[in-house]
């Protein structure tokens, strides 16, 4: 089974994040900021990470970096589940290490399609 770890601040996204990931048949874990999805990151080595950008703590940026800093998790696929639309917004998200971007609100009709790219075996 596959283990997604999701990063995410706002309890409904998270419940959201978390009802289409367990039908989707993946195994999920929780965290509600960037110091917490490093922590479990690092303890559990999960298949995959969704991270929210804006969360208290540490944002996303700052876990990411952390979680990349790690040899153990530097091959960990890292998406930005973020409300961050704006031009330009995609290209700053991706230069900074993230391997994809999905904005909010998700499209729950295609959001397990977006991820599975990064969780089946190639």
């Amino acid at each position: 089974m596959c283990k997604v770890l999701v990063v995410e601040d706002t309890y409904l996204n998270r419940v959201l994040t978390k009802k289409l990931l367990d039908h989707a048949g993946f195994q999920v874990i929780e965290a509600v900021n960037g110091k917490e999805g490093v922590e479990k990151a690092l303890a559990e080595l999960p298949d995959l990470i969704l991270m929210d950008l804006s969360m208290p703590v540490m944002d996303g940026f700052c876990a990411l970096s952390e979680i990349r800093s790690h040899a153990a998790c530097t091959h960990i696929p890292v998406i930005a589940v973020t409300a961050h639309a704006m031009v330009g917004d995609e290209i700053r998200i991706l230069d900074a290490g993230f391997n994809a971007y999905i904005p909010k609100p998700i499209d729950i009709f295609h959001f397990i399609h977006q991820i599975q790219q990064y969780t089946l075996p190639m």
